[in-house]
């Protein structure tokens, strides 16, 4: 069988436009003809030929109503845990979005592209009782994605879902049970082997695709600046651009292998910045000639690699159109995007519910997204008010119709491509042969900042501590430490102390012979401990390598992927 990846690099190779007449079907209407618009509570199927996706997609497209080609662009998120039955709090956000109760509903009224899986609910977050997620455990997100499917096979477009989530692993992950977990992008970095990193998201995605995922928003593809930067973080694989880059296609060949389509992010490069794009637009100060130097080289190793999807960033570039944000630029996503980086496969907005994607009305910023060159619009804030300013443009001229038909082929062009792929069993989930590969990257990743380099890292037994709500992560290593042959009490032992996201001297603790910094570990500069390592990850199998190298049954090969203040990149390795 095709090499997925291969798959994806021939969807990403084609035309702008295709043109539908060159399936010996009706040519499309000219711009600005009206088109047929059928019931919205009985849509008429679309008649489909059979063979190559892009034809298929062309024809489809061709035959579309207005309606069905402004939903094909929309993937908003829903809320509750099952596709046609969600508990009542659920069913009372989803009348919020679109005005019907349930996932299976909105994707029929909204003819939708697309649908992201999300892990907050309608409900308050401090209630006691809350309504159920998204994404809850395999077998519901399998039963859920099963379901979306079937309300999608009865769209006239008979076009599969795009299911996508934000499964980057480490501190952004959607799907947290059962699942077998990667370290973050940052460990992959430390590790330095692209061939371990390719075969870790090659079981990542094996087991997205089991259930029912898509689309995975990752690889991030930041590279950061020297100050770091405070919201990607340990999300990215670290500050050289040509590390990142081998990392990156890594990442992009590995998940695709598996059938699920990678989206680089956050398109033209959010490393550089302080600012969160969620609350405010972050400014992006470089040079057009720093851009090209640090930032895009990934993004383009992942194009290179076959990635089939690319996300934009809410980012102002004051080099290249000072003030707007990228993903409503047509000088980024188009000329940059699509004419020097030559991607031609499907983007993606970052969420249009965010600050600077809110500086227009609903329907106004789907427009200006469309026009910049995105062909997805992720999360609109009003779902109705989007998909009426598509149409609206189309009647007034201010959004061209070749720009939504070519924006529907890719997003068809990509459904149609891997629309056969066959879906994996849920057995696959956590197997001993992922179990394998995602460990032999961690292993790879652990780095010594300070302290020995052979042999055991401290003597006598042990007392593990960790800083507020830590205790997964304290309880793993304990197993693990116990495991690997090392005597662990409850107190009076050597201290090793666990640090993770978010955390700030504060709670790194005097008495720690070990610090273990479990995230981005610039923290570890503040730290006295007499050794200091690093994991990048609190995944179980981050702390079972971590375990052996405090035991002295294994090295600590890995080697920081950023600068610390006043720390080497490894105190051990080359």
């Amino acid at each position: 069988m095709t090499p997925v990846r291969k798959v994806f690099r021939i969807a990403s190779a084609l035309p702008l436009v295709l043109l539908p007449a060159a399936c010996g079907d009706d040519p499309a209407p000219p711009p600005g003809a009206p088109r047929p618009t059928p019931s919205a509570a009985a849509p008429q199927p679309v008649q489909t030929p059979a063979g190559d996706p892009a034809a298929r997609a062309a024809a489809v497209v061709a035959k579309l109503a207005d309606e069905d080609l402004a939903g094909q662009v929309l993937m908003p998120y829903a809320y509750g845990n099952a596709a046609t039955e969600v508990d009542k709090v659920s069913a009372a956000g989803n009348r919020g979005i679109g005005g019907v109760d349930t996932p299976a509903e909105l994707v029929a009224k909204f003819r939708l592209g697309g649908l992201i899986l999300v892990s907050f609910t309608a409900g308050d977050p401090t209630a006691d009782t809350n309504p159920a997620t998204n994404v809850e455990n395999p077998q519901q997100v399998r039963t859920f994605t099963t379901g979306l499917q079937s309300a999608a096979a009865r769209l006239p477009a008979q076009a599969p879902l795009l299911i996508g989530t934000d499964q980057e692993y480490g501190v952004v992950t959607r799907v947290k049970e059962g699942v077998t977990m990667l370290p973050s992008a940052m460990g992959f970095g430390a590790a330095r082997q692209p061939r371990l990193t390719e075969d870790a998201w090659r079981a990542a995605g094996t087991e997205l695709a089991a259930m029912g995922i898509t689309v995975d928003f990752a690889p991030v593809a930041d590279t950061l600046g020297s100050q770091g930067s405070s919201v990607i973080g340990s999300r990215s694989y670290g500050d050289d651009p040509k590390a990142n880059a081998a990392q990156v296609a890594a990442a992009v060949r590995g998940v695709q292998d598996a059938g699920v389509a990678a989206a680089l992010k956050h398109f033209p490069g959010h490393g550089h910045t302080t600012g969160d794009s969620h609350d405010e637009l972050p400014v992006v100060a470089q040079s057009r000639e720093a851009l090209q130097r640090k930032d895009w080289p990934p993004f383009a190793a992942g194009i290179d690699a076959g990635a089939a999807v690319v996300m934009s960033g809410h980012l102002d570039l004051t080099a290249i159109d000072p003030g707007v944000p990228a993903t409503f630029s047509h000088k980024i996503m188009t000329d940059v995007l699509r004419g020097q980086l030559k991607f031609t496969g499907v983007a993606v907005t970052d969420a249009m519910n965010m600050a600077p994607a809110k500086k227009w009305p609903a329907g106004e910023a789907a427009v200006r997204a469309l026009n910049a060159g995105n062909d997805v619009l992720l999360m609109p804030p009003d779902l109705a008010a989007a998909r009426d300013g598509i149409l609206a443009g189309l009647k007034d001229g201010s959004l061209p119709r070749p720009r939504l038909v070519e924006a529907v082929t890719r997003i068809l062009t990509l459904k149609f491509r891997t629309a056969g792929q066959p879906q994996p069993e849920l057995s696959v989930l956590g197997s001993a042969d992922h179990q394998r590969a995602v460990l032999a990257a961690d292993a790879a990743s652990i780095t010594v900042l300070r302290g020995r380099c052979s042999g055991p890292l401290v003597s006598g037994p042990v007392t593990v501590t960790a800083s507020g709500g830590r205790e997964a992560a304290r309880n793993n290593l304990v197993e693990a430490l116990k495991e690997a042959g090392v005597a662990v009490q409850p107190s009076g032992g050597t201290v090793i102390h666990l640090v993770g996201f978010g955390d700030r001297g504060a709670d790194l603790s005097a008495d720690a012979a070990v610090t273990v910094g479990m995230d981005a570990p610039y923290l570890l500069s503040a730290a006295r401990s007499a050794t200091l390592v690093a994991t990048y990850s609190s995944s179980k199998l981050s702390l079972t390598a971590l375990a052996a190298v405090i035991a002295g049954k294994a090295k600590a090969p890995g080697r920081s992927p950023v600068a610390i203040p006043g720390l080497p990149r490894s105190a051990c390795a080359g």
